[in-house]
């Protein structure tokens, strides 16, 4: 993998799984961020509420789909996961998609956790 990579080539599931259903921008209130850089972050929030809910955090997220409305926004979508996920960084799958079920959503993720690491 290249230095700066936001993902790793494979990762092995003990099992355990737990499975996150894609988490959109939307701010409990409803609202959206504008921005991609706030909606890359609020979603990846809302993923680590959910590992924490499970006894778990980043490092234990084997996968992770992105899916992005417009791939222009990926440099910005990888400076986020840089900054947030840590090494090693799950494998992952992007995608570019049409649209959105509320077309103010630019990004959207979902992931996959190993559980059988816990004590």
């Amino acid at each position: 993998m290249s230095a700066g990579a936001t993902y790793s080539t494979a990762r092995i599931a003990t099992g355990p799984v737990l499975f996150i259903s894609g988490q959109t921008p939307a701010d409990p209130d409803g609202s959206t961020p504008s921005d991609v850089e706030e909606q890359t972050r609020l979603v990846l929030a809302k993923i680590q509420d959910v590992l924490v809910e499970h006894g778990c955090g980043w490092g234990d997220v084997v996968k992770v789909t992105y899916y992005l409305r417009d791939i222009a926004d990926l440099d910005v979508v990888r400076t986020v996961i840089r900054d947030v996920v840590p090494e090693p960084r799950p494998a992952a799958t992007l995608a570019q998609v049409s649209a959105f079920v509320d077309p103010s959503f630019a990004v959207e993720v979902d992931a996959v956790a190993d559980l059988g690491n816990r004590p």
